[in-house]
């Protein structure tokens, strides 16, 4: 914004803004007026496994998600088989123990 005059009778200060709008506000107010730096970063799309991976990374993300069923049966309940299928029931019944 554009400091446009000082009125000392008033204590008040009239201000432009980027919107080419007019103000008059309080001499003692403190403010920044704009826009926030980096707007529209996340909106490029990320066009390496690279640059995913340093992106999760920072995040300390869990990547790449592997699904279970993609897995090995040593790493995973649901992996191994010929086919990618959970090969039994997910869901346990209320009178099954704990565990």
């Amino acid at each position: 914004c554009i400091v446009i005059s000082q009125l000392p009778e008033q204590e008040r200060t009239r201000i432009k803004l980027p919107s080419g709008e007019k103000k008059s506000i309080s001499w003692n107010c403190r403010a920044m007026v704009g826009i926030v730096a980096g707007g529209g970063r996340t909106e490029k799309p990320l066009l390496k496994a690279g640059a995913a991976h340093y992106a999760a990374k920072a995040k300390r993300k869990n990547w790449p998600n592997i699904r279970g069923v993609a897995r090995n049966p040593v790493e995973h309940p649901h992996g191994g088989g010929n086919h990618q299928h959970v090969g039994h029931p997910t869901t346990k019944s209320r009178m099954c123990p704990a565990g």
